[in-house]
């Protein structure tokens, strides 16, 4: 049970910070929100990474945990769980978000939930989140494999994975790859979010599996190594 909530605190966590940042900053396309609310996502991750990796491997995020459980890393039970606790922890954070948001006195000129939608069209929203979910996923099978992977350092890689992705994605999207983050917030914001959430639910799993593919190639072969 413990692996368990430590996903929903972490995924909690992640939501609370950086679509609390993002909310914070006014997040649209100007080149200091969107820097500020990438790195806040990227932090977020390597924090978590290194409180709670040890007692669940920290996915905090279903895209991730079913790259996993295709990489035969997980049991099916141990994935099904895990996301339903991410889902929880996503509402959570969405939800200290909200009363944050709803008591604080302040007028916010954008988003005041930090809610995934595509700016332009469904189609390219769909491929920029299923490729970017495909690299990010990647980085974290490949940094986190027991023989092959970073170690300790895995963490801060793929913290700095995520920084990348969303500086790349966020004017497309607001850069999800991650369905639980994508679900928690949309709840609060409804209209486009909740209408385009199946966008940021879809596309990641289909990039993970594509992931998982590519490293059972890559890296997974111990003969095609040596």
């Amino acid at each position: 049970m413990k692996k368990y909530l430590a996903e929903m605190v972490g995924t909690m966590v992640l939501v609370l910070m950086g679509c609390g940042t993002a909310v914070s900053l006014n997040c649209g396309v100007d080149t200091a929100s969107v820097v500020g609310t990438a790195i806040a996502f990227g932090l977020a991750v390597v924090a978590m990474a290194y409180t709670i990796g040890g007692v669940s491997g920290c996915h905090i995020n279903p895209a991730i945990t079913f790259g996993v459980w295709a990489s035969g890393r997980i049991s099916g039970k141990d994935a099904m769980l895990y996301v339903v606790f991410q889902v929880l922890g996503a509402i959570i954070g969405s939800t200290l978000l909200f009363v944050i948001v709803q008591n604080s006195g302040i007028v916010f000129e954008g988003t005041t939930t930090g809610a995934n939608v595509c700016s332009g069209s469904v189609s390219g929203g769909s491929f920029v989140e299923i490729i970017l979910t495909f690299i990010f996923v990647l980085v974290v099978l490949g940094t986190t494999d027991e023989k092959k992977g970073a170690g300790t350092f895995a963490g801060l890689a793929i913290g700095l994975c995520l920084i990348l992705i969303h500086l790349v994605g966020i004017k497309y999207t607001g850069t999800s790859v991650n369905p639980a983050r994508s679900i928690g917030p949309a709840i609060y914001e409804g209209g486009e979010a909740l209408k385009q959430l199946w966008v940021f639910i879809v596309n990641p799993i289909v990039g993970a599996a594509m992931a998982a593919v590519v490293w059972k190639l890559v890296g997974g072969c111990e003969k095609c190594s040596k």
